[in-house]
């Protein structure tokens, strides 16, 4: 059902963000300038039908090659488009013809506007339960996004372990999606308007976890995080007690990655240089790293920051080769709470170090 729900639900019934009855497939995080000059080039038709949850355009993107699951109108691939440059590309995936069909009808003004000979786009009809099945080469990616979409997915683990396929080594999932404070009930999940809200398709965060471990991502971490309000008030009566949190998060393709974040003696000097971070470099949201400033760090996050596009960025100081234990002061943050709260006893999976 689940497929034919999404299908009419964003080919049919939602025609604007407008007609949104929650605030799910909202933003209200205020991006870096040049990112929003990039998706102020954006076409207004395509923009109109944007239904993310989150920015889920990371740093440091020129040259890059990109895949956007489930792209819709292709918002989002045309600012990365922009972004990326002319010699990237960014290829979208999604599975409703009458969105795909509002990207495509753009491409060429979108090339002419970000000055290309030709567009650096791709669209693709698929299922994102079934990539293995498109022409998409394995390790081929140095980046994959997706904005508020793995949640309307009915097999959501196949779609981590497909990203993590297609992924290079040292690239990454960078994504917004919703979550929950608890497994949805069965009868709300066949509820074809909260489905197609983003609310009741949404996994339970600890199993959100779980799933990208075993996909082969270690160390989940979360960029930012944010409650969600349900705006109507018979939807409101319907999930009763259960929150949902919109985060975006960031899962690496790394060998190697502990289970829990360990100390090695060593830090990182940030040298400044990446677009839009010029003074801090945000790695996630216990990772905020001063230019100039010597920043110990964990092994994971060492590896995160020097075995990725973002290496020449980096000095590292401390050879790694003694062990000192368990990182202090490693904790998870509370996803379901207001932003500005204190964060939550410590996590079993990495996080802050």
């Amino acid at each position: 059902m689940n497929k034919q729900v999404v299908q009419q639900y964003y080919g049919d019934i939602l025609q604007s963000s407008s007609d949104l009855r929650t605030d799910a497939c909202t933003t209200d995080a205020a991006p870096p300038l040049h990112v929003r000059k990039a998706l102020g080039r954006v076409h207004d038709a395509v923009s109109a039908r944007y239904y993310g949850c989150g920015l889920a355009i990371p740093a440091q993107l020129e040259g890059l090659r990109v895949l956007d699951l489930g792209c819709g109108a292709g918002r989002d691939v045309y600012a990365l488009a922009s972004l990326v440059g002319p010699n990237g590309h960014v290829t979208g995936v999604d599975m409703t013809p009458e969105q795909l069909a509002v990207a495509r009808e753009h491409e060429a003004w979108h090339a002419e506007a970000f000055g290309y000979d030709r567009p650096n786009t791709t669209f693709i009809e698929g299922e994102l339960e079934k990539l293995d099945a498109l022409d998409l080469e394995a390790g081929s990616f140095d980046l994959i996004i997706s904005n508020c979409v793995i949640n309307l997915c009915s097999d959501k683990p196949a779609v981590f372990r497909a990203a993590h396929r297609l992924l290079k080594p040292g690239g990454e999932l960078y994504f917004s999606d919703v979550y929950a404070d608890r497994r949805i009930p069965a009868d709300l999940v066949k509820d074809p308007v909260l489905y197609g809200e983003c609310l009741s398709g949404a996994l339970y965060w600890g199993d959100y976890q779980a799933v990208a471990m075993a996909a082969g991502f270690g160390d989940p971490r979360v960029v930012d995080h944010r409650p969600l309000a349900i705006l109507d008030p018979e939807l409101k009566a319907k999930v009763g007690q259960i929150r949902f949190a919109s985060v975006t998060a960031r899962l690496f393709k790394l060998d190697g990655l502990e289970p829990a974040c360990e100390d090695y003696g060593q830090a990182v000097i940030y040298r400044g240089g990446v677009e839009g971070m010029e003074d801090v470099f945000i790695l996630d949201a216990e990772h905020a790293i001063e230019q100039g400033r010597v920043f110990p760090v964990c092994g994971n996050t060492l590896a995160m920051l020097m075995e990725t596009r973002f290496a020449s960025y980096f000095d590292v100081v401390g050879a790694g080769d003694r062990h000192f234990g368990l990182f202090p002061g490693c904790a998870a943050p509370d996803v379901f709470a207001a932003v500005d709260t204190a964060p939550a006893a410590a996590a079993p999976v990495g996080g802050c170090c």
